[in-house]
């Protein structure tokens, strides 16, 4: 089986040392893969959520294509593409608009901080906030079911999205799908070895921070004066140094081999000065990023070879959504009077649908569950517990005990939506085991 693996990346800025050792190079280096069929967007529409300035927009927009192609992405393996080129994307984005809950939408992260932030500050719940930061969870959704991808690469940050994607689709496949299973459920893939890199002042590499090393720009000396700027101690040439005690070591680390690092280590124990380490440091990661600024600045250079090869990625994508946007017309009642019907397994479509519990883990690092209705609806939500098996446990209280235990839990166990519901959604569970 090929899993369809999907990777979006917002452009509103210009990656930077970090973003391409954490995000970059390890999803090029997946793309590789065999058994995957890769599929990667710059979220242009997400964009504009987060900034209203024209040409920055449009710049990103550039660099970013710029730099994944001259980084090495094999634009046969990989369909490489703009999400304002995929009109099929935005009229999927109204109807899966039309089925998602506001109740799920208000649950989303990003907007839940923005309302934190104007309670906090005074002003009115919604001050400041647009539809299209309210809406991003069901986009994003868009995005991810136009294509059925299989496994989403995020941060621990976005699995609030997967899972409301998750929510989504089992929702439009339980009323239009007919006993098939028009989207894919996607999962969210998160990399526990992700490498975060530090930055000049030894933490996370970040814009917010003001710490970061450019990728490209600057060429040459930006990247050499940014390394010249890492802080380290006041310890002198031929004194013994710590190479933890600052970001040199790890920076080195991440694009030298493990011979390489071991003997860098072993030259600074023995007293290696810290300008030497810094050209070291600087020469070495030049060789991996150099080839790849020669490329990069041809693109930046003839940008029609990047429209190319975007408008090809487009075509590959668009052959993919126009059909099946097509069949999800059909589906909900909009398709032509003159298509073939899709046809209906009866049989399929006359199986009851069951409640089901979902178990997962939050940003905060809490492990939460929820129960939802057969139609998708959220029937039950927990709060957060400090690990997984005590909220397995309430679960299997609740599937074998059954609506009796919200009576004996505690006020802070969960909250429910409506009891007779719940009730009969775990007598429904009950008799179905």
């Amino acid at each position: 089986m090929t899993i369809r693996v999907l990777t979006g990346i917002t452009t509103t800025g210009t990656p930077h040392l970090g973003n391409y050792v954490g995000a970059i190079r390890p999803a090029i280096a997946a793309s590789y893969q065999d058994g995957t069929e890769g599929f990667l967007f710059l979220a242009d529409f997400h964009a504009l959520i987060k900034c209203d300035d024209p040409a920055r927009i449009a710049r990103s927009r550039l660099e970013m294509a710029a730099i994944w192609l001259a980084a090495g992405i094999d634009t046969e393996r990989v369909t490489i593409y703009r999400q304002s080129d995929i009109p099929e994307i935005t009229e999927l984005n109204w109807l899966l608009t039309c089925v998602t809950a506001k109740g799920l939408m208000n649950r989303s992260h990003a907007y839940k901080a923005a309302t934190d932030i104007n309670e906090a500050a005074g002003e009115e719940t919604d001050h400041g906030v647009t539809m299209g930061l309210f809406c991003y969870p069901v986009l994003m959704a868009a995005d991810i079911l136009m294509f059925n991808a299989h496994q989403v690469p995020v941060g621990r940050d976005q699995i609030q999205h997967i899972e409301m994607a998750r929510d989504i689709a089992q929702r439009f496949n339980h009323l239009y799908g007919q006993g098939k299973e028009l989207f894919v459920l996607p999962e969210a893939k998160v990399s526990e070895d992700i490498a975060l890199l530090p930055g000049l002042d030894g933490r996370k590499m970040s814009k917010s921070y003001d710490n970061t090393i450019p990728l490209f720009q600057g060429r040459a000396k930006g990247l050499q004066d940014a390394i010249a700027k890492i802080v380290t101690d006041s310890r002198m040439p031929g004194e013994p140094k710590d190479p933890d005690s600052n970001s040199i070591l790890t920076l080195y680390s991440a694009f030298g081999t493990t011979e390489e690092t071991a003997a860098f280590r072993a030259e600074l124990e023995a007293g290696l000065g810290w300008g030497v380490a810094k050209r070291r440091l600087y020469e070495r990661i030049e060789r991996d990023i150099g080839p790849m600024r020669e490329r990069y600045e041809a693109l930046i250079a003839n940008p029609e070879k990047i429209e190319a090869a975007l408008q090809a990625g487009a075509a590959k994508a668009r052959a993919i959504a126009a059909p099946f946007l097509a069949a999800l017309r059909a589906a909900v009642g909009i398709g032509s009077f003159t298509a073939a019907p899709i046809p209906v397994d009866k049989a399929e479509a006359t199986k009851a649908a069951l409640p089901v519990f979902k178990q997962y883990r939050e940003a905060d690092g809490r492990f939460y569950f929820k129960l939802n209705a057969a139609d998708g609806r959220l029937l039950l939500q927990s709060h957060g517990f400090e690990n997984g098996k005590e909220a397995g446990q309430w679960i299997s209280r609740l599937k074998q005990e059954g609506n009796a235990v919200l009576a004996d839990a505690p006020a802070q166990l969960a909250e429910n939506i409506s009891q007779d519901e719940v009730a009969q959604a775990l007598a429904q569970l009950s008799e179905a085991e």
